[in-house]
């Protein structure tokens, strides 16, 4: 159960991650954010990278085998790469219309994909 509720919770924290580090973008391009100051964009996502931050450390912490967890450290880290990247694929399809994918994204996420494997053979 510690290893659902760590992979949920970091879908959830890479959710707003991907909107701490690129929705200021889309506020640019919606003309929202245009006229704020550099420091004015970054306040705003550390806000969000708040609580992001408040989401991701409790799943590291549940979800590490030192702590009672099912995954090993590395493990963690490439399972939260391949979330990242996933969340993002998604954000960026369906809020950044704009953004085209090609076959070589495609082949890089399948080589993240392949390193899950590799990460999990034991």
């Amino acid at each position: 159960m510690n290893g659902l509720w760590t992979i949920l919770m970091l879908v959830l924290s890479n959710i707003l991650m991907t909107f701490a580090w690129y929705g200021h973008l889309k506020l640019a391009e919606m003309k929202i954010s245009t006229s704020w100051p550099l420091i004015l964009v970054i306040l705003f996502s550390w806000g969000i990278a708040f609580f992001e931050y408040c989401i991701v450390v409790p799943a590291n912490r549940i979800g590490y085998q030192a702590n009672g967890g099912p995954f090993s450290l590395v493990q963690l880290k490439v399972i939260q790469e391949v979330i990242s990247l996933s969340v993002f694929t998604i954000i960026v399809m369906f809020i950044f219309k704009g953004e085209a994918f090609h076959w070589n994204h495609i082949a890089s996420f399948a080589c993240i994909v392949l390193a899950v494997f590799f990460a999990f053979l034991k």
